[in-house]
């Protein structure tokens, strides 16, 4: 029954731990992103709404996003846990998911933040950019999105820490090296246990 969030700047391999870490726990990947795409996939009303917002080069607004989380949180396979990528982005949205979990007297167990250089980030980024043949992904390009992301989760990152949710992992190094520190981590919270970690090689 573990509730968590993943947080962490672009590049710093926060899907691939994502993954893992559901593996791990038995427990859902839920992102805002996925849940925008399958909405619209199978044109449901909500999909519908976030399409011609979508469309108009519009953000969705909070109302929407977390109506959205609700409905995928509902689901069965959400019942024991899940993890949260890429909501709460606002304190608004922070404010919705505590009153949401609190309607089953239920709160957010753990946050967990990849933390990176922000020169060994733009660097991996941009030798990905370069083999994949982004040239628009310029260096400029990158670091204006890693002002973005500290600019948008700096104040739920404060708001998480005060709460002493926060956990803090070195996210640079090999996947299973990562991995290995996020599941330390979330042991010494008592999350997830010794029998059930991956093989991480």
């Amino acid at each position: 029954m573990s509730r968590l969030l993943i947080v962490g700047p672009p590049g710093a391999g926060k899907g691939t731990q994502a993954k893992r870490i559901s593996e791990n726990l038995g427990i859902p990947t839920i992102s805002t992103g996925d849940i925008f795409r399958s909405n619209i996939a199978n044109e449901t009303a909500l999909g519908l709404q976030v399409r011609a917002i979508v469309d108009a080069g519009d953000y969705v607004p909070d109302e929407l996003t977390n109506e959205l989380v609700r409905h995928r949180l509902a689901e069965p396979d959400a019942a024991n846990g899940f993890l949260l990528d890429g909501y709460p982005r606002t304190l608004e949205q922070v404010r919705y998911l505590d009153a949401l979990l609190a309607e089953k007297g239920h709160a957010v167990d753990a946050v967990i933040r990849l933390v990176a250089d922000r020169d060994a980030i733009v660097d991996r980024l941009r030798k990905r950019a370069i083999a994949e043949g982004r040239v628009d992904d310029s260096e400029e390009a990158i670091r204006h999105r890693q002002d973005v992301y500290l600019r948008e989760t700096e104040p739920l990152i404060a708001v998480y820490r005060d709460r002493g949710l926060l956990t803090e992992v070195d996210g640079l190094g090999s996947v299973d090296d990562v991995s290995g520190r996020i599941f330390e981590a979330l042991a010494e919270r008592g999350i997830g246990s010794a029998e059930n970690d991956l093989a991480l090689g």
